[in-house]
């Protein structure tokens, strides 16, 4: 199994030199010349002749230390347009001192800020094998994961003080037989999975030959032997430019590496394997995709909090990370077990949970956010979103993305319903936009945004037609879409399966529901185009705008609820039609049911053409009469 120590070492400027470039502004450090030459001229050479990642990530080999050589070296070539490495450890030459000054103001703020509790949290992350730390991302499922996958850790809290020498992560005594460390036993009820995480943290996956190419300084060296001098400025973030120092947290003095040469920070070893075992979970558990994505974010950031590592460091961690987890899952010799794991997972938990494919999601994220705190999906995005750029700004003008190559297998077990080529189309819609620096290297990698990802497309830039089973169960059989999604195209439903769109959409080329069901759980839900219902059902959760034509016609169902003093459940912009077969079904808010008697509004178009051939009410004791005009429907609810 691989260590639990993700953070090894790295060579790296003349720390005073930097740190006072750093904090006074003014020109970049010119000292020894780069020993690769090939920062930045020969990377852009090497990256029209370079083989794909995943055809070539098992280069990553500490003989291997530049972009001809490495592809890992390779897709972090966007740091070399910010940092020429040179001769020693601590030479260099800083080629964006900006986006270096911000990084290192970054790091001091935040560990100024830095409470007691935050610093023992470092500790613990710092010191505990990496994929056990990321189980937690499993929530409800996370405590059946331990017990089922005899995963375990003697890092359970840390001490107030400096430790008196260095701690690793061990089986604790008493732990039952066969107990391991990370993602525990092969020999377990979850061993194929335990396998899986440490495969996607394979011999492949290390971060070191990339530090000792890149030589850059974890943030505490730049502090030593330097004087730091109050000039009464104030940087971006609204601190003094003299507060440029980093401190690393008191429970970690010790556990630091003593030679310099071997312990660089670009990238952050510990942050490439949270994020390796966190999709690799992923995996096999999608049903918490995007909780432990978070996970990942949020872990990696103790990195900074720690004082071990600097923005910088993180980004390329999560860059590299999310290019070796495709490409271990893209590779065929994985095949069987990446399978093998996602079946153990889902049979696992079901049986533990007495639920079904279709009802193991729900249990997921059946907890509040006391006991689960990835419960909240607003507050994840607000935890993921700033750093997946930090202190990086955009430059220069976007460039549309291509996909890195088996980048979709990311997504594979989350959106099983789509095609390969589907699922890049959602990697690209949801992508970042192009101009950060250290997320525009080789293929682009870091541009991926996986949090976003998992909510489905961003755009529709052509038609979508999606087909969901309810047979086949899980997301095959049900999702939602959260994103706000734009775009010319248009979006066509088949299938038995049920798809939810839930955000402000955008998109122009209309909706068409042919089969299962088609839910609006927002009032924007359709987008801006015409909407058919030829098939299947349309089901709106709250009031329904459709900003073009409206057609439903053959053997149908539109369903819509009513609440009393409220205007109507569907709104259209241009004509409805209403076609043989077409049923309308109505849902009494449970909160504010419209009372017998009354006459509630329902649709409301430009004008209106045909009637539906029966109206339900979901309530025994009303029935519904329809009163049609040329511009609308209303009910007048009646007792039965």
């Amino acid at each position: 199994m691989p260590s639990p120590s993700g953070d090894l070492a790295t060579p790296t400027i003349d720390r005073r030199r930097f740190l006072l470039t750093s904090a006074g502004g003014g020109a970049a450090l010119v000292v020894v010349p780069a020993v690769a030459g090939w920062l930045p001229a020969a990377d852009a050479k090497t990256a029209v002749q370079a083989a794909a990642f995943v055809d070539d990530y098992r280069t990553n080999v500490v003989a291997n230390q530049t972009p001809e050589t490495n592809a890992v070296v390779r897709i972090l070539g966007g740091f070399a347009k910010v940092w020429k490495t040179g001769g020693a450890w601590n030479t260099g030459t800083p080629l964006m001192p900006e986006v270096l000054r911000a990084n290192m103001r970054y790091c001091a703020r935040v560990t100024a800020a830095r409470t007691d509790a935050q610093a023992k949290e470092s500790f613990i992350v710092d010191r505990q094998h990496q994929s056990y730390s990321v189980i937690a991302g499993l929530g409800p499922l996370a405590e059946l994961y331990r017990t089922g996958a005899k995963a375990v850790t003697s890092i359970t809290g840390a001490p107030d003080g400096t430790p008196a020498g260095k701690i690793s992560d061990t089986v604790p005594a008493g732990a039952p037989a066969g107990s391991a460390i990370g993602a525990g036993s092969y020999d377990s009820d979850l061993g194929q999975v335990a396998r899986l995480v440490d495969t996607v943290r394979g011999p492949f996956a290390s971060g070191n030959p990339a530090k000792f190419a890149f030589q850059y300084p974890r943030p505490w060296r730049m502090n030593e032997d330097s004087e730091v001098v109050d000039t009464g400025a104030k940087d971006a973030f609204g601190f003094p430019v003299y507060d440029s120092r980093v401190s690393v947290a008191p429970q970690l003095l010790r556990q630091r590496a003593e030679t310099p040469a071997e312990d660089g920070g670009f990238p952050s070893g510990h942050t490439n394997a949270l994020h390796l075992a966190a999709l690799a979970y992923a995996y096999a558990v999608p049903e918490r995709f995007q909780e432990l994505v978070t996970r990942a974010f949020e872990l990696s950031h103790t990195r900074i909090v720690a004082g071990m590592h600097s923005t910088v460091d993180v980004l390329g961690g999560r860059v590299m990370a999310t290019a070796l987890a495709a490409a271990a899952l893209a590779d065929p010799a994985n095949a069987e077990l990446k399978a093998a794991a996602h079946a153990q997972a889902l049979a696992y938990f079901r049986q533990h949970t007495g639920t079904t494919a279709d009802t193991l999601y729900a249990y997921a994220h059946s907890a509040g956010t006391e006991a689960d705190p990835y419960a909240d999906r607003e507050a994840n995005a607000r935890t993921v979103r700033p750093k997946l750029t930090y202190v990086l700004t955009r430059q220069g003008r976007d460039e549309p993305l291509t996909v890195p190559k088996g980048a979709e297998v990311l997504l594979e077990t989350r959106q099983p319903y789509l095609t390969a080529a589907q699922r890049r189309e959602v990697l690209r819609t949801t992508a970042l936009p192009a101009g950060y620096v250290l997320l525009d290297g080789f293929e682009q990698w870091g541009r991926l945004d996986l949090f976003s990802a998992s909510d489905g497309y961003g755009a529709f830039d052509s038609d979508v037609t999606v087909t969901l089973d309810a047979a086949a169960g899980g997301f095959d059989a049900a999702d939602t879409w959260r994103n706000d999604i734009r775009g010319e195209g248009g979006l066509t439903k088949r299938g038995t399966g049920t798809l939810t769109l839930s955000g402000h959409n955008r998109f122009h080329g209309g909706t068409v529901v042919e089969g299962g069901v088609l839910v609006g759980a927002s009032a924007n839900a359709l987008g801006q185009g015409d909407v058919r219902v030829v098939g299947g059902t349309l089901r709106a959760d709250k009031v329904l705008r459709v900003r073009g034509a409206y057609v439903q016609e053959g053997d149908t169902r539109l369903e819509l609820p009513l609440r009393r003093n409220h205007g109507p459940a569907l709104e259209v912009s241009g004509r409805v039609v209403l076609g043989r077969g077409a049923v309308l079904s109505l849902r009494l808010d449970p909160e504010h049911p419209p009372v017998a008697g009354s006459t509630v509004p329902v649709v409301e178009a430009q004008r209106l053409r045909g009637q539906f051939d029966r109206i339900e009410v979901n309530s025994p004791a009303l029935r519904a009469v329809p009163v049609y005009t040329t511009e609308g429907l209303s009910v007048r609810l009646l007792r039965r």
